[in-house]
């Protein structure tokens, strides 16, 4: 269940930094998952205690290039994201790396 609501973390810059200062992940997440569902996913998945749950829907944008007969336009699909913020003193491994 918890892979089919968590779809990725998101590695930014922003995101980074929120992890480093206030201990918050963010995830695209599948649409229909609401804020109780998001905190049960994170929970099992990575064995942490959630405390607060932010979403927000990410708009779909219109894109467009240049080929050499015609402009291709399109759009870029819409998603569902959520910052996830741990209890203290809990964090996650995004990257998997190895403790030497």
């Amino acid at each position: 269940m918890a892979k089919q609501i968590l779809i990725k973390p998101v590695v930014t810059e922003k995101s980074t930094k929120l992890a480093d200062k206030r201990n918050t992940y963010a995830f695209v997440v599948d649409k229909g998952a609401n804020k109780i569902q998001i905190r049960q996913a994170v929970e099992q998945m990575f064995n942490v205690s959630v405390d607060a749950v932010n979403t927000m829907v990410i708009p779909g944008k219109p894109k467009s290039r240049t080929t050499k007969t015609a402009i291709v336009r399109g759009t870029k699909s819409a998603y569902k994201k959520a910052y996830v913020t741990l209890t203290p003193g809990e964090t996650i491994d995004l990257f998997g790396g190895s403790e030497e």
